[in-house]
């Protein structure tokens, strides 16, 4: 679709101001957070769920975010770990930097796992955010809970995880 020149005008002004913005956020957040966060929030990794995950939880913070993690185990060792959140960029890099951290570690460690070793992978997270690294432990502690109740059932399925679509 041809834009008639004097409108082409206004979407030039229109992508540099928006530019111009990105450019004032994008260093805002760069004084607020870590290089670690941005990084994560930015570019997560294990962001994803996944199907009959041998462990599961689904967990909504104090915030009104929610996060969800998965957990493939080889053993008690855990395997592959993944997480989903509606939440915000802290709360996805927590998501992204947990699920990192966990996966190799037995079900005993990563159960260990504290808020406050998340926030210091991160290389910190403003006390406004420290809630987000606590959701991502606590949805990890159930999610092991899940692995260890089905287990005590000896079903031999999977556990419950998200809805699938058939």
């Amino acid at each position: 679709m041809d834009v008639p020149l004097a409108e082409q005008g206004e979407v030039a002004d229109l992508d540099s101001i928006v530019a111009i913005l990105q450019r004032a956020l994008s260093e805002q957040m760069e004084v607020v957070y870590s290089a670690k966060v941005l990084e994560e929030a930015r570019h997560p990794g294990n962001m994803g769920s996944m199907l009959e995950p041998d462990g599961y939880a689904i967990v909504q913070g104090s915030c009104g975010d929610t996060m969800e993690v998965f957990l493939r185990l080889d053993g008690s060792r855990i395997e592959v770990a993944a997480f989903m959140t509606d939440g915000c960029g802290p709360t996805v890099a927590c998501g992204s930097m947990l699920t990192k951290m966990v996966q190799g570690m037995t079900l005993e460690q990563a159960g260990a796992i504290e808020a406050a070793d998340v926030i210091t992978a991160l290389d910190g997270l403003p006390a406004e955010n420290v809630h987000c690294a606590t959701l991502a432990v606590i949805t990890l502690g159930e999610a092991i809970a899940n692995h260890h109740s089905r287990r005590g059932q000896d079903s031999g399925e999977p556990c419950s995880g998200p809805p699938t679509m058939d």
